[in-house]
């Protein structure tokens, strides 16, 4: 019987012609039973289950986003309060009491300070609600005695409880108050999480140091315990420093709101303390707009001279008082303390601003403990003028004054430089 499947005829033809057919190799890699190669499945199952990791991963990122936000700032506050704590630790103090003391010291300013600058803004706000007749009758004359008008003050309030605009905002804020007070509890549910986290971290630190070195091998293990104590210094030093310049800067400015008979001088001189240090590049300007406007209230010119106070005490403290207070602390560049805020409020808003300058600090010194450096060329154009260029004109001035007769030269009658030499 012939055979019937192309192979059987590919051979019959073959024999005919007394060629051998060429051989087909496997169609998709498949081996010499057409099957599918082992490796695959198992490529397959890898590559969705890398995905699946992925996705979980990402996922699980953006919903801990907040409470890793809120362990970051608890790190670096504990940071903060340790050269405290161990200070009081090394005194034979247990470390937890000591960081509970530290605690307590802190909750106490911070509620004083926020109650008293609420006491104020609603003092003054009640000043202003009752108040407003008389500051709307003194427009209302203005404009009629000037613009020829007949306005009263009668139709504008009727005018006003009329208007759908009123309406509208009374409508707003009573839907809006169940937002704000989700608001305010979700934001004592993070402070009371920082405060935890902070506290655990001051008060366990030896031993989380100790469960950090236990994987490490004990190379790597004093690497990890130098950078967290230079770590611990620039942060203490970065909030100790800020806290010495927030005490001057307040005491300036009370001296000055006293002077000019200011109502709640000493409230306001520690609010634009503490907001002019802690709120980085901007704060002395956002701390001085509220006594401005007090100041306001009491006479124009009394604004304009807090003002004016105000941009003279910023550049005494940005080229006197900060360089010398920070210069074994947080010793940085302006710009890079001034990029490293803008950095931090693009990632983390205000928590970035707020902890963007000792972080950067910290990282600068740890570079700074490991980068080789070497000695800098003799080059003029390193020293601030090309080649060829001469001395400047104060350099020259002083060389002649040394050439004086009877002028002992400095380092026993050297010459310096472009002088000969006698």
């Amino acid at each position: 019987m012939a055979p019937t499947d192309e192979t059987g005829q590919a051979a019959q033809q073959s024999s005919a012609s007394g060629t051998t057919p060429p051989v087909r190799p496997p169609v998709g890699g498949a081996g010499a039973n057409g099957r599918m190669p082992r490796w695959l499945p198992r490529a397959m199952v890898l590559a969705l289950a890398l995905v699946a990791a992925f996705q979980l991963g990402s996922w699980a990122f953006h919903q801990l986003t907040g409470l890793l936000i809120n362990i970051l700032i608890a790190f670096f506050l504990a940071l903060a309060i340790e050269p405290a704590v161990s200070w009081m630790a090394s005194r034979g103090m247990r470390r937890g009491l000591a960081t509970f003391i530290v605690f307590i010291g802190v909750m106490v300013v911070s509620a004083g300070f926020v109650t008293l600058l609420g006491s104020v803004l609603a003092d003054q706000i009640i000043k202003l609600i009752e108040g407003f007749p008389e500051y709307l009758d003194s427009v209302i004359n203005w404009i009629n005695t000037h613009f020829k008008t007949d306005l009263k003050r009668v139709d504008i309030q009727e005018g006003l409880l009329r208007s759908d605009w009123l309406r509208n905002y009374v409508q707003n804020s009573a839907t809006g108050v169940l937002d704000v007070s989700a608001q305010v509890i979700g934001g004592l549910f993070q402070l009371l999480t920082i405060g935890l986290f902070s506290f655990y971290f001051a008060a366990d630190g030896p031993r989380l140091r100790r469960a950090i070195c236990s994987v490490l091998p004990p190379a790597r293990q004093a690497e990890v315990l130098r950078a967290w104590e230079i770590a611990v210094n620039k942060t203490g030093g970065y909030i100790y420093s800020r806290g010495l310049m927030a005490l001057i800067s307040g005491v300036a400015h009370f001296v000055l709101l006293q002077a000019l008979d200011v109502p709640y001088a000493p409230v306001l001189a520690v609010w634009v303390g503490l907001v002019s240090q802690f709120i980085p590049t901007i704060g002395t300007y956002l701390a001085g707009a509220l006594p401005m406007l007090i100041a306001f209230t009491v006479d124009p010119w009394y604004a304009l001279w807090v003002l004016i106070f105000v941009v003279i005490y910023q550049q005494f403290e940005n080229y006197v008082l900060q360089p010398k207070l920070t210069s074994k602390t947080v010793d940085i560049h302006p710009a890079v303390a001034f990029g490293s805020v803008i950095a931090g409020t693009a990632l983390l808003g205000a928590v970035g601003a707020l902890i963007a300058i000792p972080a950067i600090a910290t990282l600068q010194a740890f570079l700074g403990a490991y980068v080789r450096r070497y000695d800098v060329t003799d080059d003029p154009r390193v020293h601030g003028h090309r080649r060829g260029e001469g001395p400047g004109l104060l350099r020259r001035a002083r060389a002649l004054w040394a050439r004086r007769p009877g002028t002992e030269r400095p380092g026993g009658g050297d010459s310096g430089p472009g002088e000969n030499s006698s």
